[in-house]
């Protein structure tokens, strides 16, 4: 399988958002994630890094 897991990084910290990730699409406010089960959250972040090896996606929230 080749999803991977959101992690949005807060205070350093990153905090898992959602498990399994299979779509990252970007959208005009932010970035919305759909799951392999169809679940999808739409969240006001960017994207800070990847981690294929490891199947994470680390988000930065977006400032105002």
């Amino acid at each position: 399988m080749c999803e991977a897991n959101a992690y949005l990084i807060e205070d350093s910290e990153p905090r898992l958002i959602m498990e399994s990730v299979d779509t990252v699409e970007p959208e005009e406010e932010g970035l919305r994630l759909v799951n392999i089960f169809g679940d999808q959250k739409f969240i006001r972040a960017r994207i800070d890094s990847l981690s294929l090896v490891d199947h994470k996606v680390f988000l930065k929230p977006l400032t105002a």
